[in-house]
C-alpha cells in the first residue's frame, strides 16, 4: 500500500470499572474500501465506534488521519476531521423534514438570517442524488421507512464532507429490498473513495460487502483478513474462541397433540389463516415485510384484534382482548422490538424477569421478596444469563443477555404456547446459538413454539415446519427437513404484500 492509511488506530485502550472494553487495539482503514468489523456482543465494536466518533475519549493509544495524529474532544471535532457515523439508534427528528434533519443546526440562511428553504432543498437534493435516492427533501422524516431514514442519516454524514463512514448494524431493521438498496449505496460511496466501517452480526452480509474483515474478541484484535483469506466458519471460530459444533440443534423426533390451532383467523387485511402447532414442535412463519407475519402473531397475543375465525389453545377457543388475557390462557410472546416492547431498560434484571409472573411470588396480594429472589436466580441459572447480579439494570446487559431475560420472563409464566418474533435479531452468533438451544429445549419439554424470522437460514435450521406467508395468507407449509431457500423465497415473493 502506497502512503499512510486514511485512518489508523494504534494501541487504543479504553477501560470501564471491571471491564477492559479495548486493549491495545490496532486497525487500518484505506480509502475506497469497505472494512467489516465482527465480534460477539461485548467484543468492543461499539466502544471503538464511539471513540472514533468522538463520543467517548480513549484512555490510551493513538488515532491518525492521513498519517497525522488527531484527538477528538467531542463529536463535532470528529465530524470536522471527516468521520461520519450512523449509529444503530438513529438520531433523526420525526417532526422535521428530510432537509431539516440533514442540515440540523447548519441550515443555510438568507438575508435577515431567515432560513433559505430553496437553498436547503437544493443542497439536500444534491446529496441525495449520488445515493440514487428519490426522497423528497420536504418530506417529514416520521413518514419514512427505516430504509429511508437510514439514507437520510448517510446524507447527513456526507453533508459534513465525511471521508470515513462508520455504519453500526445498518441492516438490523431493514427488509431484504432495503438492505439490497443500502449495499448499492455503499458500493457507490466506495467508488467515490470513501472508507466505510461496516459492523454487523449477519456474517453473510459481511462476506458480501466487505473487502477486509477485522475480528474482535474481549476488546482485543484477533486479526484482520482479506475477505478471500477467511470463510464464515473460520470467522465464527475466531469470534467466539471455540468451535460451535452446530448453530442449530437437532429437530424434534416426535410431536404431541395440537397446542395452538388457527381456523380461518383474520386480523385486518391478514387472513384467513389456518395453521396448527403441536406440542414439541417449532413452526416458522416465513415471508417478506408486509406479508402479515407480525400482524398475525400480534393478534394472537392480543396486541392487535382478531376480527374473525377461531384460535384455540389446547382445544379451548381464545380471542384475547389484551396481552394479559393471552398470558392467562398460557401464552407467551417475545416481541421483535426488544428495546421498545421487550425490556424495561432502567429497571433491574430481577424486575424484568418477574414482571409477568407475579402470581407465582405473591401471597394474599403481597409480593414475597424472598420467593421473587429465588425464582429470579433459578431463571438466571436455567437460561445462562450473564449479569453481575439480579440488581443490575437491564440497559447494562448485552443484547443477547437481554433477549435471554425476555425469554426467561415468559418461561416463568409456564406457558403452553410461546410466540417468538425475530428471536435473534441484533445479537451475536454465540448468543444466537444459545437462544436456538433454549428454544429447542423448550419445545422438547412440550411447548408449542411459533417463530417469526426474517433470517431464512434460521428458519431452515430451526423449524420442524415452515409456513410461508404472502399477501396476508399462508401460501404453503413445508417440512423443515426438506424445505429449500429457493422454494420458500419463491412463494414468499410471489404472493404479493399485505
Amino acid at each position: 500500500m502506497i502512503g499512510p492509511p486514511l485512518l489508523a488506530v494504534e494501541q487504543l485502550t479504553k477501560n470501564y470499572p471491571g471491564t477492559h472494553a479495548l486493549s491495545d487495539f490496532n486497525l487500518e482503514l484505506r480509502a475506497g474500501e469497505v472494512h467489516g468489523l465482527i465480534g460477539e456482543n461485548g467484543a468492543g465494536k461499539t466502544t471503538l465506534l464511539m471513540i472514533l466518533a468522538g463520543v467517548v475519549a480513549p484512555d490510551g493509544g493513538r488515532i491518525a488521519m492521513d498519517g497525522a495524529e488527531v484527538r477528538f474532544a467531542g463529536p463535532k471535532e470528529a465530524q470536522a476531521a471527516g468521520i461520519g457515523t450512523v449509529f444503530q439508534e438513529l438520531s433523526l427528528v420525526d417532526g422535521l423534514t428530510v432537509a431539516e434533519n440533514v442540515f440540523a443546526n447548519r441550515a443555510p440562511v438568507g438575508p435577515l438570517t431567515w432560513l433559505d428553504r430553496k437553498r436547503l432543498f437544493r443542497e439536500t437534493q444534491s446529496l441525495l442524488r449520488p445515493l440514487a435516492s428519490t426522497l423528497n427533501p420536504n418530506r417529514r422524516v416520521g413518514a419514512l421507512t427505516t430504509g429511508g431514514r437510514q439514507i437520510v442519516e448517510i446524507a447527513k454524514a456526507l453533508s459534513l464532507n465525511a471521508r470515513v463512514l462508520l455504519l453500526d448494524e445498518p441492516t438490523s431493521a431493514l427488509s431484504l429490498a432495503e438492505s439490497a438498496n443500502l449495499f448499492t449505496i455503499i458500493r457507490r460511496l466506495k467508488a467515490q473513495g470513501i472508507a466505510i466501517v461496516f459492523v454487523s452480526h449477519r456474517l453473510p452480509e459481511i462476506f458480501e460487502i466487505a473487502d477486509r474483515i477485522t475480528v474482535m474478541r474481549d476488546g482485543q484484535l484477533v486479526g484482520s483478513y482479506d475477505r478471500s483469506a477467511i470463510d464464515p466458519e473460520q470467522a465464527v471460530r475466531l469470534m467466539v474462541g471455540r468451535v460451535l459444533s452446530t448453530l442449530y440443534p437437532p429437530r424434534a423426533q416426535s410431536t404431541g397433540p395440537p397446542r395452538l390451532e388457527l381456523r380461518a383467523v383474520r386480523s385486518g387485511q391478514v387472513g384467513p389463516v389456518d395453521l396448527t402447532v403441536h406440542a414439541g414442535e417449532i413452526v416458522g412463519l416465513a415471508g417478506l415485510v408486509g406479508s402479515g407475519r407480525s400482524r398475525l402473531v400480534r393478534a394472537l397475543f392480543g396486541v392487535e384484534r382478531i376480527d374473525d375465525g377461531i384460535a384455540l389453545v389446547e382445544g379451548r377457543p381464545i380471542r384475547p382482548r389484551s396481552p394479559w388475557h393471552a398470558v392467562r390462557r398460557r401464552m407467551g410472546m417475545v416481541p421483535s422490538d426488544r428495546k421498545g416492547e421487550g425490556v424495561f431498560q432502567r429497571m433491574s434484571l430481577e424486575r424484568n424477569l418477574l414482571a409477568a409472573a407475579l402470581n407465582r411470588i405473591t401471597r394474599m396480594g403481597l409480593v414475597q421478596p424472598r420467593a421473587g429472589r429465588r425464582l429470579g436466580q433459578e431463571l438466571v441459572r436455567a437460561l445462562g444469563i450473564r449479569a453481575r447480579g439480579l440488581d443490575q439494570a437491564m440497559v447494562r446487559l448485552s443484547g443477547g443477555n437481554q433477549q435471554k431475560a425476555v425469554l426467561a420472563r415468559w418461561i416463568a409464566t409456564r406457558p403452553r404456547v410461546l410466540i417468538v418474533d425475530e428471536p435473534t435479531q441484533g445479537i451475536d452468533v454465540g448468543a444466537k446459538a444459545e437462544i436456538h438451544r433454549l428454544l429447542r429445549q423448550l419445545a422438547n419439554d412440550g411447548l408449542a413454539v411459533l417463530m417469526v424470522s426474517s433470517d431464512l437460514a434460521e428458519l431452515l435450521g430451526m423449524c420442524d415446519r415452515i409456513a410461508v406467508m404472502a399477501g396476508g395468507r399462508v401460501q404453503a407449509v413445508f417440512d423443515g427437513r426438506s424445505a429449500t431457500e429457493e422454494g420458500v423465497m419463491t412463494l414468499a415473493a410471489g404472493g404479493g404484500a399485505a
